[in-house]
């Protein structure tokens, strides 16, 4: 696949970067004044085509892309579970599997969400813990290390949250009916 298209933007890197090689799911650092193209930029995460590979460039890079990172998550002292679950489904709509622009939510991935109040000792009792089931397009998508680690670290975010637990089955299997209608007409199985 190549990850280049009219519509990728130049870039230059600013500094040294961390990014993970797609799909093989390996930790690279590319090096300041690497030269290369963002093909793809949601949820915060960034795409890049760099000497006929593509990487994923975490949100806390981006200014190694000459980019703004994304801004902190924010959310009311007096905030409720409905409150925080609502929070909870907005972040895992800004997680995307590098080579398919649609989030993991519209693609059906997300099988479940639980929130559960926790106080671990010296803690606030307003600290939660957060449960999600997840499952893959494929059983041997690489990325799917990358996409657990991106949905806990993006729900870790959140304040109040105190543990993500994101939870990898492939039972039922995912099948294209799992998708959103938005996310047929996207890629065109609608």
């Amino acid at each position: 696949m190549s990850g280049f298209s009219l519509s990728s933007e130049p870039f230059t890197l600013e500094r040294d970067c961390e990014a993970v090689m797609v799909p093989q799911g390996e930790t690279v650092t590319l090096p300041a004044g690497q030269v290369g193209y963002i093909t793809q930029a949601l949820g915060g995460s960034f795409t890049v085509y760099v000497e006929g590979n593509l990487f994923r460039v975490a949100g806390k890079d981006a200014d190694a892309l000459g980019k703004e990172p994304p801004p902190p998550i924010e959310l009311a002292e007096d905030a409720s579970d409905a409150d925080v679950e609502k929070l909870v489904w907005q972040q895992l709509r800004t997680v995307f599997d590098p080579e398919i622009p649609i989030n993991v939510v519209e693609l059906g991935l997300v099988y479940d969400v639980s929130l559960e109040q926790s106080a671990p000792e010296g803690s606030d009792q307003g600290s939660r813990k957060v449960y999600v089931k997840m499952t893959l397009t494929a059983p041997g998508c690489g990325m799917g290390d990358i996409l657990v680690d991106d949905v806990r670290t993006k729900l870790e975010l959140i304040p109040t949250v105190v543990e993500a637990d994101v939870d990898l089955v492939f039972d039922p299997p995912w099948n294209h009916s799992m998708m959103s209608d938005a996310a047929k007409l996207e890629t065109g199985m609608l």
